[in-house]
């Protein structure tokens, strides 16, 4: 394939060296004369190894070329990889007058241009980039998207050190494409390595990168702060971790990590209260873990604003329990938001056949009728109750009968979702997710 990478550091000396390698026609574009001639002399740029080797042998056989020509790089080529900086701002945001900037060089180069091109951002960009660019490009080129030209967000996962190694062995290759053809065009580019391809939205593939990023430093700050802990107790933070990471069906595995409704339950509140207490009186700062529970306070007022925004006063709750397949009201998220309806005065009923049979004979009578009766008469005995009489109906746990019972529920009719009851809707006419 005939390719063209803008910005020969970092990412576009490996992407281009790479891509050469695997067979491809490429020629790096790049606005300092430096790095072109390095490139064109079989030298890196940037100190990574076995790249030099890789663009030494690419310039050999002719399959990679540096300039300085933006212009003749589009015409010569059916994939532009824009590899620019994206540096931050002084307000945290990121700079993205770079990515900008050869978009508009890319489209003006577009006008002489008969057949199809496809543009991939490959820099790390805030989701929502790909769609300003393709504005860009369109208005610069006089083209238009999806007919005469298509874009993609294609996010790196290269690691200073080991970058090469990485781009032949990724943990998956990540394709936003905003037109099917862009998309065949990537997998065709993609068909030597075998990592999986996930073909996402474009806004999609954008914010894998950050998230990808911000689960690693959230990772970094976990690690260094139970290691803080450790430290002053006398034990070994290491081997504690290293355990930790043995357990691959929770801790290192896609358990946990769905977007849905505040935690609660007997362990995970008590236990992290525990923890944080004990740092304090280490006179430790363990900022991330003392979060926690913040973080989990504002998911629950996240959800009773969803309930504020619809104008509805009646309320049906299907789920009562911290979790479905359980009685267990200790700590229950779903608890704090119905008291806090009942306190705002929301007409308020509540189904939950396995809290129904706890509060006749289940390990939770004492605890409803002690603690929490003036929740207890709100429950009914049948959910077709809770959903007939109800403006709003609120989901707070994964029971399977109430995604079975979705049908129930009129167009006129809210649906506030907390744990994602059905993996395929998202917010859209009457059904609202908390976080999706």
């Amino acid at each position: 394939m005939n390719i063209s990478i803008f910005g020969l550091g970092y990412v576009g000396a490996v992407s281009s060296a790479c891509f050469a390698n695997n067979g491809n026609r490429v020629i790096g574009v790049d606005i300092s004369p430096q790095k072109v001639k390095l490139i064109n002399k079989g030298k890196s740029p940037i100190i990574e190894e076995g790249l030099e080797e890789l663009i030494k042998k690419g310039i050999k056989t002719k399959k990679l070329l540096a300039t300085t020509d933006e212009i003749s790089a589009i015409l010569n080529s059916d994939i532009s990889i824009v590899c620019v900086g994206t540096p931050s701002l002084a307000n945290g945001d990121i700079d993205l007058s770079y990515i900008h900037k050869v978009c508009i060089k890319i489209g003006v180069a577009l006008k002489a241009k008969k057949t199809f091109h496809t543009i991939v951002i490959r820099s790390t960009v805030s989701p929502g980039t790909i769609r300003h660019c393709v504005k860009l490009i369109e208005e610069s080129s006089g083209k238009r998207p999806t007919h005469e030209f298509g874009m993609a967000s294609n996010p790196e996962f290269l690691r200073e050190g080991t970058a090469v190694k990485d781009f032949y062995e990724p943990p998956y290759t990540i394709i936003g494409a905003t037109c099917r053809k862009s998309e065949i065009e990537l997998k065709k580019l993609y068909r030597q390595i075998s990592s999986p391809i996930f073909c996402l939205t474009p806004e999609e593939a954008e914010m894998i990168k950050y998230a990808n990023n911000n689960f690693h430093a959230t990772k970094i700050v976990f690690a260094n702060e139970i290691g803080n802990i450790c430290k002053e107790l006398g034990i070994d933070s290491h081997r504690v971790m290293e355990i930790v990471a043995q357990d691959k069906k929770l801790n290192l595995s896609p358990y946990y990590l769905k977007p849905g409704f505040a935690f609660g339950g007997s362990c995970l509140p008590k236990d992290v209260r525990a923890l944080t207490y004990k740092a304090h009186h280490l006179d430790l700062k363990i900022p991330m873990l003392s979060s926690l529970l913040d973080s989990n306070e504002y998911h629950i007022q996240r959800a009773l604003r969803l309930i504020y925004n619809t104008g509805k006063k009646k309320i049906g709750v299907l789920g009562f329990a911290f979790k479905a397949g359980t009685d267990d009201l200790r700590e229950s998220p779903m608890v704090t938001l119905i008291e806090m309806l009942i306190g705002k005065n929301y007409k308020v009923r509540i189904y939950d056949n396995n809290v129904f049979l706890a509060k006749l004979l289940g390990k939770n009578k004492e605890f409803i009728e002690q603690r929490i009766p003036h929740i207890s008469k709100h429950i009914l005995k049948k959910m077709e109750d809770v959903i007939k009489g109800s403006d709003i109906i609120l989901i707070g746990n994964k029971s399977p009968e109430f995604s079975k019972a979705l049908h129930l529920i009129k167009p006129t009719q809210t649906i506030i979702d907390l744990v994602r009851v059905d993996p395929h809707r998202i917010t859209s006419d009457n059904y609202v997710g908390i976080c999706w």
